[in-house]
């Protein structure tokens, strides 16, 4: 009998956001989100879009997305309350359908969480009315293609949460 995996690969990440044909990733490199830096780069069919703030991703992502491309928004969750206005501005107001790809600092399975950037980030979600959901091994990766496709049909961001740091092969 299998036994469930229990390590989350930057390489099926990417992957499954290749399976949804994303194009771009916007993102702010971070110490959340540097484990992806290699894969995404061995992509030639992902250009890789970095930002200075985490609140230009979302305005960028907009503009790829009226240009005809497929982006993803990937940034940690202290990055995320920090551009509440651009996804509230443009993100919700103007229903786009962006996936949003969050590193959750500080968030723990089975300690208490102490870190306010883990405690808030679901409770900030739901405030905004958006969908999440947490991804922790690699047999949870499909949920990603489930996200982006609830993006599309609800024309509402949705977001993945990543609840540990993918190892590299």
């Amino acid at each position: 009998m299998a036994t469930p995996s229990t390590s989350l690969t930057d390489r099926r990440i990417v992957d499954e956001l290749r399976k949804c044909g994303i194009s771009h990733i916007v993102w702010l490199p971070d110490s959340e989100t540097r484990f992806m830096y290699e894969a995404m780069m061995s992509q030639p069919e992902l250009t890789l879009v970095p930002v200075c703030r985490e609140g230009e991703a979302i305005a960028i992502a907009a503009g790829l997305m009226l240009g005809g491309k497929e982006p993803v928004v990937l940034h940690q969750n202290t990055g995320f309350f920090e551009s509440g206005d651009s996804v509230i501005g443009l993100a919700l107001d103007l229903q786009l359908p962006l996936l949003l790809l969050l590193g959750y600092r500080g968030w723990q399975r089975d300690a208490p969480i102490t870190d306010s950037a883990a405690i808030f980030l679901e409770p900030t979600l739901d405030a905004f009315g958006i969908k999440h959901y947490l991804v922790e091994t690699d047999e949870d990766v499909e949920m990603i293609s489930m996200a982006y496709k609830e993006a599309r049909e609800t024309n509402k961001p949705v977001a993945i949460l990543i609840g540990r740091e993918p190892e590299q092969p």
